[in-house]
């Protein structure tokens, strides 16, 4: 069966104007937002997602979305338990089922270090997010003791058949703030670029933080 490929949401999305700026694109936004240039929540940056009819139908696509994602998550992550070990390959046939193929040029966000499994097991839980991609870097950043480095990475998509699972997450929690997609069954995750957005000492402890420039392309089968 072929996949349907999802509309682009940046175009949908941009130009987007915050505190009487005008942003044209996902990158000039996150760049403003770590310049401390201009500030939005996760929330507000959320509510204009859920208001946004292209957004509604990625995760509208299926309702398994957040059921499929919870069970997969849970059952790969599980390493004693033998009776279940065929499940999260299951699970993973069923999310690749749902899954479609993302639109060129569409930009996610990742916090911190990207596991190197990730590039064994072609799997990716990113946000269109930004404002969480920045909390969420922001905690990881506070458990390092000596040095404290803040890492936001903007992955675009760049191959034509990467696999996408928008995950439509419960509005009466906060998992309405996360607006993740998984990204699946891609070839390569190659970092382009990295700026040093700002370097601050407090005490003891160097802080920085990081902004990396990463692209996805298909995984040929």
């Amino acid at each position: 069966m072929s996949k349907s490929i999802l509309s682009s949401l940046d175009s949908s999305l941009y130009p987007q104007v915050w505190e009487q700026q005008t942003f044209t694109s996902p990158q000039a936004l996150l760049l403003s937002m770590l310049n401390n240039e201009v500030t939005i929540d996760a929330n507000s940056f959320s509510k204009r997602l859920l208001a946004n009819d292209i957004y509604q139908e990625w995760i509208n696509a299926t309702v398994f979305g957040r059921y499929l994602h919870r069970n997969f998550t849970a059952f790969y992550q599980q390493t004693e338990d033998s009776f279940n070990v065929e499940m999260p390959a299951l699970f993973r046939q069923e999310l690749t089922r749902h899954a479609q193929y993302m639109p060129l040029d569409q930009v996610v966000f990742f916090a911190g270090e990207v596991p190197k499994v990730v590039r064994q097991t072609k799997l990716l839980t990113t946000t269109v997010n930004p404002a969480t991609a920045i909390i969420n870097a922001q905690k990881m950043a506070t458990h390092q003791v000596s040095y404290s480095k803040i890492i936001v990475n903007q992955i675009t998509i760049v191959g034509k058949q990467v696999l996408g699972f928008p995950i439509r997450h419960n509005k009466r929690t906060s998992e309405r703030l996360r607006n993740e997609v998984l990204i699946m069954d891609f070839q390569d995750l190659r970092l382009v670029n990295e700026v040093t957005i700002e370097d601050i000492k407090k005490s003891n402890i160097e802080s920085s933080i990081l902004l990396r420039s990463l692209r996805v392309t298909l995984i040929v089968k």
